[in-house]
């Protein structure tokens, strides 16, 4: 299966906004409750998607993988962020990475990291509970540091920072 990387424009923040949506879906609607998408969140996670595609904020790294005219994954990376008063241990996060389900194991997911992060020093985030994404981030040179948090938009789940 082929896909393509590019940079995202406005008119992607749709697509975007529902394919992060049905990403969350497929990976951790177990651990989440039922009423997690609530409209509300759907047009929160909309938004969020508009504004940033229209006015990419500075140092910070949008791309998204297609095939067949569909967008299938998304990266999202920026200036790292510490937690509290702490300083980020590394100057570039990793905020996002999501592929479709269907989509595992075509390369697309390397594909974006790279793209999005390069081969340097950075940081992450990963839900605890989610050993496929912990699996891939460790074969990219990602190794936990012991910080944990609980995630701020889903209490359920625990993310735990990882870093290269």
């Amino acid at each position: 299966m082929s896909f393509t990387v590019r940079r995202p424009g406005p008119h992607d923040a749709a697509t975007v906004a529902e394919l992060h949506l049905s990403t969350w879906r497929e990976a951790y609607a177990h651990l989440l409750p039922a009423d997690f998408f609530s409209a509300e969140y759907i047009e929160r996670r909309r938004r969020m998607w508009r504004g940033l595609l229209d006015d990419p904020p500075e140092e910070t790294t949008i791309r998204i993988a297609e095939s067949g005219g569909s967008i299938i994954g998304l990266a999202w990376a920026g200036p790292g962020l510490g937690v509290g008063d702490e300083p980020p241990p590394r100057a570039r996060q990793l905020y996002a990475l999501y592929v479709a389900a269907a989509h595992y194991g075509t390369g697309a997911g390397q594909a974006l990291l790279d793209e999005a992060l390069g081969p340097g020093p950075a940081m992450l985030w990963v839900a605890a509970q989610n050993p496929r994404a912990i699996a891939f981030y460790r074969r990219n040179g990602f190794e936990f540091d012991g910080v944990e948090q609980t995630d701020p938009i889903a209490p359920s789940i625990t993310d735990a920072r990882m870093l290269r």
